[in-house]
């Protein structure tokens, strides 16, 4: 990785930190800034990424990462029930899928789809972690340090949920990164897991205090 790359990496992260914290002190709306800032990193991502070669067939890739997509939201949701028990999480979850409920699911969809997820992935296991494979501390320290970077750009949300999410999901989405060396399966994993999430989200059933 060049320096300039070093410091794209660096933008990246800032921007994505940035977008979150103005979301989580309520100057903006999730939808109306982070799937755009999202998108804008995915773009910078395609123009930089690395010429690598893909160690798996994008086909076999996409039903590896769908799959693991779909164990990954079945997860969630046992987690969640599990966790239902936790007030102050019972309370995060509530205020997380509350404020997702007000918005049309056709909306979420597109914008979270079509440009929050694309732009995720496309920057995080894939500029990101493909480059720093290249360097000296190899493929499996690239997935590492790419895992961290992107744990501390989503902190700023102060959503217990998206944290969560950004740690145990973004290890797997790294996973798979490394095993294919390519930014399709967690990409596909990343799809189903957030489609499903959105279609049928988990919800607290327990009663939330403040509510």
């Amino acid at each position: 990785m060049s320096t300039f790359d070093y410091l794209v990496v660096a933008a990246g992260l800032v921007a994505q930190m940035l977008a979150w914290r103005s979301v989580s002190r309520g100057k903006r709306e999730v939808l109306s800034i982070v799937p755009f800032v999202l998108a804008a990193m995915g773009v910078v991502a395609i123009v930089l990424y690395p010429d690598t070669t893909a160690k798996v067939s994008a086909g076999k890739a996409a039903l590896v990462g769908a799959a693991s997509g779909i164990v990954l939201w079945g997860a969630t949701r046992l987690f969640v029930v599990v966790a239902d028990h936790w007030a102050f999480f019972r309370k995060a979850v509530a205020a997380a899928y509350g404020e997702a409920s007000d918005t049309p699911l056709a909306r979420e969809l597109l914008l979270s789809l079509l440009l929050a997820v694309p732009g995720e992935e496309l920057f995080w296991r894939g500029f990101t972690q493909q480059s720093l494979a290249l360097t000296g501390i190899g493929a499996a320290g690239a997935a590492l340090v790419a895992w961290v970077l992107y744990v501390v750009a989503n902190l700023p949300s102060r959503s217990l949920p998206i944290i969560t999410a950004a740690v145990v999901s973004g290890f797997l989405w790294g996973v798979l990164g490394w095993w294919s060396a390519g930014v399709v399966a967690p990409l596909a994993s990343h799809i189903l897991w957030t489609g499903l999430m959105l279609a049928l989200p988990p919800k607290a059933t327990g009663p939330v205090e403040g509510a």
